[in-house]
């Protein structure tokens, strides 16, 4: 038989085997160390309706689920919960309103920074953050894309920065 219990400090009902009976146990609730009580809550049965002519009235009152007796509590808290959703991120063209420069996307491709066999994609993306600021850049992402060389007509994969900033 089980022993029924509430939670001393948050009125969570607890249903116990009745061989854990004066053991401590922490409430799954609020974690309060709770020790079990010896004696259960009486249970109380559902009385049978009739309707004077000696038999049960509905079939669902005479039915074993009628007489499982449940014993629910929403547990109570002193302060607000804390909320499981959070808040999504403002879009970039929210952003680019609220603020007091535009926003501006540059893209610099590692293929347009090759001149006459020397790479200067560095040299050129340094140029270009120097110029616009650390201030105002807002997010440097790596970008990977694939283009037709004209030369060997053959698909080239190949590597860029996309660079968005206040300008």
């Amino acid at each position: 038989m089980d022993i029924i219990f509430n939670c001393p400090k948050c009125e969570q009902e607890l249903a116990v085997d009745s061989s854990g009976a004066g053991s401590e146990i922490s409430c799954p609730s609020c974690s309060e160390k709770i020790v079990i009580p010896q004696t259960a809550k009486p249970m109380q049965a559902a009385p049978p309706t009739s309707h004077g002519h000696g038999h049960v009235g509905s079939a669902m009152a005479s039915s074993a689920a009628a007489k499982v007796e449940m014993h629910l509590k929403v547990p109570v808290h002193d302060k607000p919960a804390a909320s499981l959703i959070e808040k999504p991120q403002v879009p970039l063209e929210v952003a680019a309103k609220e603020a007091d420069k535009k926003m501006k996307v540059k893209t610099i491709r590692h293929t347009d920074c090759i001149e006459v066999g020397h790479d200067k994609f560095d040299e050129m993306v340094t140029a270009f953050l120097q110029k616009i600021g650390e201030q105002n850049v807002i997010s440097i992402n790596s970008l990977t894309y694939t283009h037709l060389d004209i030369g060997s007509q053959k698909l080239m994969t190949d590597y860029a920065v996309l660079v968005i900033y206040r300008g």
